[in-house]
């Protein structure tokens, strides 16, 4: 366990702001001027930055093995389930705030985005530049 938080500390140090900023009540929240739906790339953005930190994370934990589809299952079901607790709170237990099915539907895109940039970009076996000569 003390292996997991301290490879992840800032995953879960940006997990409990995302709980914090998505459970504050709307009328704390700075009114910025800005387009219709800006709340939803806002969700699509706090999830995709948790995801790519739970994967950085996973990197240096796991090394090469990070690449393991079990890894990023889990890491993608975590996620997720903390869109979905997030919503539950603002449907159940705020008041000030509603859940809404598309801001759920907007973190798992998040997620999405984050792990498929990690299956593109992440080269667990690329040589690096000391290992050329």
């Amino acid at each position: 366990m003390v292996n997991v938080i301290r490879h992840q500390y800032l995953a879960i140090l940006w997990g409990i702001l995302v709980l914090i900023l998505c459970d504050l009540p709307a009328s704390e929240l700075p009114a910025v001027p800005v387009f219709a739906g800006f709340d939803k790339l806002v969700h699509t953005g706090l999830f995709f930055v948790l995801t790519v930190l739970m994967l950085q994370g996973a990197i240096s934990q796991f090394k090469h093995r990070a690449y393991r589809f079990s890894v990023l299952f889990i890491i993608s079901f975590i996620a997720i389930g903390l869109g979905g607790l997030v919503e539950l709170l603002q449907w159940k237990v705020f008041t000030s705030r509603s859940g809404d099915l598309w801001d759920f539907f907007c973190d798992s895109v998040g997620v999405a985005m984050a792990v498929f940039s990690f299956l593109f970009l992440y080269k667990p076996y690329r040589l690096r530049v000391s290992d050329r000569a």
